[in-house]
């Protein structure tokens, strides 16, 4: 569903009806116990939707928590994400994968094209 920010995520969901009162959560925030202190403001920042948008593994669990990044005290609370992978664990970069689910890919450039003809 798309964010109020225009990002496509996975996990945001907005419950939202003629008769009924609006609802909009976070399914990746649900159950954990910052979920009382989201809001859609966090969205804006929020590096899930271009996580999703890079790698579709469909090993990859990602988890997610509203702090501030270590280090950056003057910053105000954000969604962090962890990512950890069936096949390998922890995920380092979740933007490039665990690198053990998917094949890399091999370009022919060149000669080699042509040497067929």
């Amino acid at each position: 569903m798309q964010t109020p920010y225009g990002q496509e995520c996975p996990y945001y969901y907005l419950n939202a009806h003629r008769t009924t009162r609006v609802r909009e959560g976070c399914h990746l925030i649900v159950g954990s116990p910052d979920a009382a202190r989201w809001t859609s403001g966090l969205c804006a920042q929020c590096p899930v939707p271009a996580i999703s948008q890079a790698n579709r593994c469909e090993n990859m669990t990602l988890r997610g928590r509203i702090a501030r990044r270590p280090g950056r005290f003057w910053e105000r609370p954000r969604v962090l994400v962890t990512a950890t992978c069936s096949r390998a664990g922890v995920v380092p970069d979740p933007m490039v994968g665990c690198g053990q689910c998917h094949a890399p890919i091999a370009f022919v450039v060149g000669d080699e094209a042509d040497s067929d003809r």
